[in-house]
């Protein structure tokens, strides 16, 4: 056989373009240090981040984003209707849900019955905000909040929905917000991850629901922009710890030596991932010691830890991961999601309910209080929210009250943001006299996404990515930003 023709039937996709590396691999290789002309052994602006941005001053320098996986019940919450009570056992007039597709479980809602609240609402504080009893936490900060209750998305069921609120995209495959995020911003520190994740459940739930990772991905964006998860139990992350018998010395030798050998493969090829893999060995090593400080919560005060509930000091807690937020923005952490499942009450309204209110509402609470006490509010973003909200009709039967539930409700729900630069003690949007549609100043996931990126000084429209041949954004070719509810 020709030995040239022996050669080309072996050669492989990726030898082929490593061997040409001196076209394709410059272009990776600009591609991977941020198009900054820096080298690989320069520092970039703080830790990380494209060159350009922030786009204009940012309102505010950290997100953490309170994600109730399961769609929190709206007209039980935040959005009070008194129609709701008046029509209570009647079926839902047709003229509300007309053309609506709604989940399989509901399928054609004819003939469905109209559920009034399960617990009472009364206006709290000088904003007069309505806010059910199973939030009496929450009611004493609403002056510190902005209630969006014009929000509305186009998925019908849980992943696809979370899928799209954090992603822009109802399929998987795109970066998260945080992951766009540090990759437009970086970090303020070197010590611990750009944008950490932490998930909770209530015990006893029903709600099945499973966290899957492309939630906090980083899709087609280099894979050290993905969330860190820490764990509920254990070691937060995996060999935080050392082997016997490895000291210090000796870890920071071999990682010295394997980054050598991986800055060589880096040069031949100029594949992202290995300066991704460079990357992260630096960035455990450096965990290693900051995060056993990170959850030492021994010099936190009492009045703190009473202030989170009794479930503070319990690892995997939505209590323990609220503190742990605030501790993770003071120290220079960009992006921190706090993700708590349960809220799915197809058919438990009159149970299951309380229990999600009761362990998430006072650390929703005492998150806003810590940050606002320390200084920290006016510069982080808080959001608190579900991927969509539930019906003003009943799911089961209204005759027996221990199983009623609503089904998934994309036409409108309401989430609230604190901080950052979002003005306090409003509510902006407004839906029907049923609470299923929305009338007044509609907020598209997208919309949503759009404003959080502004008060972070990213111009949503110009963060982009080339994948594919087509530059990509958190929000598609959508979203505008919400000027009204900006301080």
């Amino acid at each position: 056989m020709n030995p040239f023709d022996e050669f080309r039937q072996h050669l492989t996709r990726r030898e082929l373009f490593g061997r040409t590396a001196c076209g394709l691999g410059t272009a990776a290789l600009a591609g991977l240090l941020n198009q900054s002309g820096l080298s690989a052994s320069e520092p970039a602006p703080r830790f990380g981040g494209l060159p350009g941005l922030p786009h204009f001053a940012p309102k505010a320098k950290h997100v953490i984003y309170l994600f109730q996986n399961g769609a929190p019940t709206h007209c039980d919450l935040y959005d009070y209707k008194p129609k709701l009570e008046e029509l209570h056992g009647q079926p839902m007039p047709e003229a509300f849900f007309q053309g609506k597709r709604f989940s399989t479980m509901t399928g054609d809602p004819t003939g469905k019955l109209v559920l009034a609240p399960v617990e009472p609402f009364a206006q709290h504080g000088e904003s007069g905000a309505w806010v059910s009893n199973f939030l009496p936490h929450i009611a004493t900060v609403v002056d510190d909040l902005c209630f969006v209750k014009g929000m509305h998305t186009e998925a019908v069921n849980h992943a696809p929905g979370i899928t799209f609120i954090q992603t822009g995209s109802e399929l998987p495959g795109r970066p998260s917000i945080g992951a766009w995020l540090t990759y437009g911003l970086g970090s303020e520190t070197e010590e611990l991850p750009g944008f950490v994740v932490m998930t909770s459940v209530s015990k006893g739930t029903s709600c099945g629901q499973v966290f899957y990772d492309f939630y906090w991905g980083s899709g087609f964006l280099p894979s050290k922009y993905q969330g860190v998860k820490f764990r509920g139990s254990g070691d937060p992350v995996l060999y935080l710890r050392d082997p016997e018998g490895l000291t210090r010395t000796m870890r920071r030798g071999l990682l010295d030596d394997v980054a050598k050998l991986n800055e060589i493969k880096l040069k031949e090829f100029g594949d992202p991932e290995i300066a991704t893999r460079i990357a992260q060995y630096e960035m455990a090593f450096k965990m290693q010691a900051s995060v056993p400080e990170l959850t030492d919560l021994s010099g936190e005060t009492r009045d703190t830890l009473e202030m989170y509930g009794p479930q503070v000091q319990e690892r995997g807690t939505f209590s323990h991961n609220c503190l742990m937020a605030r501790r993770l923005v003071e120290r220079g952490v960009r992006c921190v999601q706090v993700m708590h499942a349960g809220w799915d009450q197809h058919r438990s309204l009159t149970t299951e309910l309380y229990t999600q209110c009761r362990d998430t509402d006072q650390p929703s609470a005492a998150l806003i209080k810590d940050l606002k006490r320390l200084g920290l509010l006016d510069d982080t973003l808080v959001i608190w929210g579900g991927e969509f909200g539930r019906t003003p009709f009943i799911q089961g039967d209204i005759n027996d009250r221990p199983r009623w539930g609503r089904d998934h409700h994309p036409y409108a729900f309401t989430v609230w943001m604190a901080g950052g630069g979002v003005k306090p003690g409003i509510a902006y949007g407004e839906s029907d006299e049923l609470g299923m549609n929305v009338v007044k100043d509609a907020v598209h996931v997208h919309d949503l996404q759009a404003t959080i990126m502004n008060q972070m000084g990213i111009d949503h429209e110009r963060l982009t990515y080339k994948f594919q041949g087509r530059n990509f954004r958190l929000t598609d070719v959508h979203g505008h930003v919400v000027q009204d509810i900006l301080s």
